[in-house]
């Protein structure tokens, strides 16, 4: 029998990593919160189109596993708890893909699906969320929005970028006015549908800022065979600074192994086997860090390929915490720069604003984890402001002193009238 422990090796930060990995997403966009947003619902008017949708082959998958792997060496901690949901941030990038253009948008192609162009990702995406499971025991839950301030002189939104985000993407949309009341309601719409575990994504909007496309993740699911009492003690982890923590461990019996010559782990099924909980511990003498920059997509998914089949003793502590972390640098350094450049973004798909180019401002991802003997509650929320390159200057007129007035034929603007006020006696 093959026994796995936690060491001083071991880091939160890619346990938690791994659970999000192979925690797919659907689009019930179900949650036990009553939503309140006063914000006009524009998708009231938009009727999702049938589309075909394209099933999950091995280059989809194959592509996704890269993104999801690549993004996470580019944002995990080396001194924190780290945890991300790869495809709540693909999802949201998606959406605003479909609103770019010429190399802003081959660019962003290339980051969320390599050689898949957007029209194909889009039916991937579809199919994919559509055709996973989410049940009573094993929640999974997925929901898009879309908010644009309220104002012509900052925006106007193309209908088909509307219309291809209700296609693919169930994504409501919102007509505000980017105020106190849209605040509330962004942070509202965000609790809600994270069943409260994240209460908002903004602390204010920004002046620049014409609108944000969101998405929120829940996955709520029991494991197959939950812990007894008599499974947790008390345990001593080393953390990665090589400090003792005394923590709760939960001690099972599992049946898969996983062993890729770094590391070894297990796999944990969630009730009725539709999810599985994985972990990998580096091996004495390979540190964390070192182990997460050796990962690809492709090995990966050849740890699960290659799951044996065997008794494992396996341990594994209660946690809990939250993250927070801004995607731009990260993104930019993966291959997409144009998009959160003020010049060379190509958002032209999306609308177009008087105020100034439209591009990418903040790309910012929220997530909680919550590991305990019952099971698992996971949420993720990315958030994509999108800003305009300049801010709608308002000027200031008033006509409290003597003035000159005019009234003008406008197909040749010449005056038909013309005065001066010095006095209104």
């Amino acid at each position: 029998m093959k026994t796995i422990s936690m060491t001083k090796r071991c880091s939160l930060a890619f346990i938690s990593f791994l659970l999000i990995a192979i925690m797919l997403f659907n689009l019930s966009g179900c949650s036990a919160l009553i939503l309140n947003v006063k914000a006009q619902d524009l998708m009231d008017g938009v009727k999702a189109n049938t589309v075909q949708g394209k099933p999950a082959d091995e280059k989809f998958i194959g592509n996704t596993a890269d993104f999801a792997i690549d993004l996470f060496k580019k944002t995990a901690s080396e001194s924190n708890n780290s945890l991300i949901s790869p495809l709540s941030v693909m999802l949201a990038l998606a959406m605003t893909a479909n609103g770019a253009d010429k190399e802003t948008l081959a660019q962003m192609q290339k980051v969320l699906g390599k050689d898949i162009p957007l029209n194909q990702l889009n039916e991937y995406l579809y199919s994919y969320v559509k055709n996973l499971p989410s049940e009573k025991k094993s929640k999974l839950s997925i929901a898009n929005s879309i908010w644009f301030r309220d104002d012509a002189n900052y925006l106007t939104v193309e209908k088909d970028f509307l219309q291809k985000n209700a296609d693919y993407y169930n994504a409501a949309a919102y007509k505000s006015a980017f105020d106190s009341q849209t605040l509330k309601d962004i942070n509202n719409w965000v609790k809600s549908k994270t069943d409260g575990m994240i209460d908002k994504i903004l602390d204010n909007i920004d002046k620049n800022a014409v609108m944000y496309l969101i998405n929120a993740v829940v996955f709520d699911a029991r494991w197959e065979t939950v812990y007894n009492k008599e499974d947790i003690s008390d345990g001593d982890f080393f953390a990665v600074d090589g400090s003792k923590q005394t923590a709760k461990f939960m001690h099972s019996e599992e049946s898969k192994y996983l062993n890729d010559g770094k590391a070894t782990g297990f796999m944990k099924p969630y009730y009725n086997g539709k999810y599985s909980f994985m972990a990998m511990l580096p091996n004495e003498g390979i540190k964390i860090k070192d182990y997460i920059a050796s990962l690809t997509g492709e090995s990966f998914l050849n740890i699960i390929k290659k799951a044996e089949n065997t008794a494992v003793s396996a341990t594994l502590p209660k946690f809990s915490y939250d993250y927070t972390v801004q995607m731009k640098d990260a993104l930019k350094a993966l291959g997409m720069p144009d998009a959160f450049s003020s010049n060379a973004a190509d958002f032209s798909n999306l609308g177009k604003s008087p105020a100034g180019n439209l591009f990418i401002n903040d790309v910012l991802h929220k997530t909680f984890i919550l590991v305990d003997e019952l099971g698992t509650k996971a949420g993720a929320v990315t958030k994509v402001e999108i800003n305009t390159s300049s801010v709608m200057e308002t000027k200031t007129v008033n006509l409290n002193r003597p003035f000159v007035y005019t009234i003008i034929d406008n197909a040749t603007n010449l005056p038909v009238f013309i005065g001066a006020v010095m006095s209104m006696n």
